[in-house]
């Protein structure tokens, strides 16, 4: 069960969510559970694109508007749209209103069709680039987690995604995505939900990829 459902006084989680109720809540159910829904980890890989200069906090709070206006971010509905729906987005105040951002993401939904075709689906590629727990780092106290903004997994997991014409998804962004959809378990050793995740991550069936394909 998640933290918040535990008797005997406020749960102990990662400081970044600090106080902020939905922060927490984010925290304790959905970072760091493993996701195979080709659906959700499209939404996050805009959703991460999105968030480039800003607080994911802003982003969360803004989520439910962001699949309202992108069609719950079926990316086989998005990628048939064109510029007039980018007028259409840039005119809706619920959203980060970036032209950019906005023209990536339908762009990033037709080489999510190309990326399901290669691979299968999304996921069998997403989680090619779970990293081996041999080589993950031994020190999981918060303030070495937050030290890393970047692995050689999210950097190959980036150029895969930069040679297959994805934008605004970096290395940094691939590894805040990896820790997100449980892709490795980066809460920190003295918060209640890491055993959730880690049980989570151990029942998890991961994906497989189509034979012949290669990241």
């Amino acid at each position: 069960m998640p933290p918040s459902a535990r008797s005997g006084g406020e749960p102990r989680r990662c400081s970044w969510c600090g106080e902020h109720a939905d922060y927490q809540a984010y925290h304790d159910t959905e970072w760091g559970f493993p996701v195979d829904d080709d659906r959700r980890l499209f939404e996050k890989l805009c959703l991460e694109g999105f968030q480039s200069g800003l607080s994911w906090l802003t982003i969360l709070r803004k989520r439910e508007n962001f699949r309202k206006a992108f069609a719950d971010f079926e990316f086989d509905r998005i990628a048939r749209w064109n510029q007039r729906s980018v007028g259409r987005l840039l005119r809706d105040a619920g959203i980060v209103r970036h032209r950019g951002k906005i023209e990536a993401t339908l762009e990033n939904a037709r080489r999510a069709q190309a990326l399901r075709q290669e691979f299968g689906s999304l996921a069998a590629f997403f989680w090619s680039f779970e990293p081996d727990e041999t080589e993950r780092r031994a020190a999981l106290d918060e303030a070495s987690l937050l030290a890393v903004t970047q692995t050689d997994a999210s950097r190959a997991m980036a150029r895969a995604l930069k040679k297959r014409g994805f934008r605004f998804f970096g290395p940094t962004t691939a590894h805040a995505f990896m820790q997100s959809m449980g892709l490795v378990n980066d809460h920190a050793a003295d918060c209640d939900t890491r055993a959730e995740v880690e049980r989570a991550r151990v029942g998890f069936r991961r994906p497989r990829a189509k034979r012949g394909a290669a990241p």
